[in-house]
């Protein structure tokens, strides 16, 4: 496995690393790898963009500016970066509420979040997200997307989308008489398309004939696109398209835009970039330890949030969305044998050169198609196999799944996080503290007290697992039975842990046993707790030859 380069700077680019030994070989491979990518990110990133709400040059310029700004800069040899469908909701959410400025500014503010995440070395944390909680939000954002879909799926006369679940369905509900037949079917015609093709890639990639395995290197969204653009061309048919909605898509970038930006704004957007930055840090860092499982390699998460955050904050400024990596596009450049950013910065150029020149094509793109594409991405992102599987798990983890999962559709991703965390947090307290345990032993057990001189009775106690603040109990009246000159031992040799609520617990312990005239003593201490008491000035109350050499 390749380690990660260490590094004296706070900004190390994989890029460094991975251009040492370069050759025309490995540059080959990683043109070819670029160039396809690109091309399969081409119908993505425009559908993206028009779910969130924006224009679908949002999405493309987004794929361009940001993908070759996070594999330039990243922390990933493989990753691509650009939109994403995660981001789908919250950024419709936040445009709906807030307007296009101030979706500028929140996703400023989260790339400046994310920058700051990996300058303080904070990469590693985002893997203490417990699994529930992803899977959770994660099928709760693919309901969203489908349902969001299901307008344009439809060619519903829907003006605009609310935000929210339930005005959604509402709006659904209100306007299902007007339907089009020639969108649905050119929709199913799209995602039939789309499915068969997904069955059919593997036997196609296994192919003794040449041209039948070439046919698997076409990717199947921008198949179903082209086809069904040339369907509704040929027929005709009355569907909303990019140049009727749109009015078409520039070819060229925009110019840097500098938005009015207010303390007032930011304060009350704070929320909206908090949740953007922590969706984008999850959803890049968990594609990059996909990709590292694919290629035998080890990323560098803080590197990878600052690439984030650069991008984040330089995006927008140029008409885009937020971006963070994405795992479909990443896996397809891993399949295609790229062995370096270079392939990520490819498909960022090779983007550019289609937004260049093939621009004027897009007015013709059917809206429908669009709809089915990102009605299958949804699917397919979705982790809907363990809802089957929820039986095989304990009582904590089917509710931690479930809340998130209804809270991200009913409510809002944010709450459904926060939910999330804070009862994993607590479920782990529960565990712990149940694990957690004393027992009385005879003074005997303790060798070298046996013969503990005591005017009173002697009574010892052995501690198990951490004594923390979920299980500060265990020692708190324990002096209580005990009187004047009576003495009392805790065994701590398999206590493994001791926070600042446990040191304060046994301090506590310690004066009350003091106010009875009883003796307390600490036998075993090493390790961590050992300098827990060490710092709580309680050496004094261990018994001599207790506290172990090696510490």
């Amino acid at each position: 496995m390749t380690g990660v380069q260490t590094c004296a700077l706070p900004i190390w680019p994989r890029l460094l690393d991975a251009l040492s030994g370069y050759t025309r070989e490995r540059g080959w491979r990683d043109l070819g790898a670029g160039i396809t990518v690109g091309v399969v990110a081409l119908p993505l990133a425009m559908a993206f963009a028009i779910a969130s709400g924006l224009k679908p040059e949002a999405g493309l310029i987004t794929a361009v500016v940001a993908g070759f700004l996070i594999s330039l800069l990243g922390g990933s040899r493989v990753q691509i970066g650009g939109p994403a469908g995660a981001f789908i909701v919250v950024v419709y959410g936040i445009l709906h509420r807030h307007g296009l400025a101030n979706l500028i500014v929140a996703t400023l503010m989260s790339g400046l979040l994310l920058m700051l995440m990996g300058l303080l070395r904070l990469g590693t944390l985002v893997r203490f997200i417990p699994v529930a909680v992803v899977i959770g939000f994660t099928n709760g954002i693919a309901v969203l997307i489908m349902v969001s879909q299901l307008k344009d799926f439809f060619g519903l006369d829907i003006a605009q989308m609310p935000a929210d679940f339930f005005g959604i369905v509402a709006q659904l509900s209100a306007q299902a008489s007007t339907w089009s037949p020639a969108a649905l079917g050119l929709s199913l015609f799209a995602l039939g398309l789309l499915a068969l093709w997904q069955k059919l890639l593997p036997r196609l990639a296994g192919a003794q004939i040449p041209w039948q395995r070439r046919l698997s290197l076409i990717p199947g969204s921008l198949l179903a696109l082209v086809l069904a653009t040339a369907l509704a061309a040929v027929m005709n048919l009355p569907v909303a398209t990019i140049g009727s909605k749109f009015g078409g898509i520039p070819n060229a970038l925009p110019t840097w835009q500098w938005p009015e930006v207010s303390w007032a704004t930011c304060v009350e957007l704070w929320p909206s970039a908090l949740t953007l930055a922590l969706l984008g840090a999850i959803e890049s860092l968990l594609c990059a330890r996909i990709a590292d499982q694919m290629i035998d390699d080890r990323h560098d998460a803080n590197q990878e949030l600052m690439a984030q955050g650069i991008a984040n904050m330089v995006t927008p400024l140029l008409g885009g969305m937020p971006a963070t990596g994405t795992i479909a596009r990443t896996v397809t450049n891993i399949k295609q044998g790229a062995s370096s950013p270079v392939a990520g910065m490819v498909h960022a150029l090779t983007l550019a050169l289609i937004m260049w020149w093939a621009a004027p094509l897009a007015v013709h793109v059917p809206l429908p198609a669009l709809a089915a594409i990102l009605m299958f991405v949804a699917w397919n992102m979705g982790e809907w196999r363990e809802f089957a599987h929820l039986r095989q798990f304990r009582l904590p983890y089917r509710v931690i799944l479930l809340a998130v999962f209804v809270l991200t559709v009913v409510v809002d991703l944010t709450l459904a996080v926060e939910f999330g965390l804070v009862a994993a947090c607590l479920t782990f307290i529960y565990r712990i503290s149940s694990l957690s345990r004393i027992e009385e032993v005879p003074l005997s057990s303790l060798e070298s007290l046996r013969d503990l001189p005591c005017t009173g009775q002697a009574r010892a106690h052995r501690l198990y697992g951490a004594l923390f603040f979920g299980a500060v109990q265990l020692v708190e009246s324990l002096a209580e039975p005990l009187g004047e000159g009576d003495v009392l031992v805790l065994d701590l040799k398999n206590l493994i842990y001791m926070d600042s609520s446990g040191t304060d617990a046994l301090a506590a312990l310690r004066r009350q046993c003091d106010q009875k005239g009883v003796r307390l003593l600490l036998a075993g201490l090493s390790h961590q707790p050992l300098d827990m008491a060490r710092r709580a000035h309680l050496l004094d109350l261990a018994w001599p030859n207790q506290v172990s050499a090696r510490d």
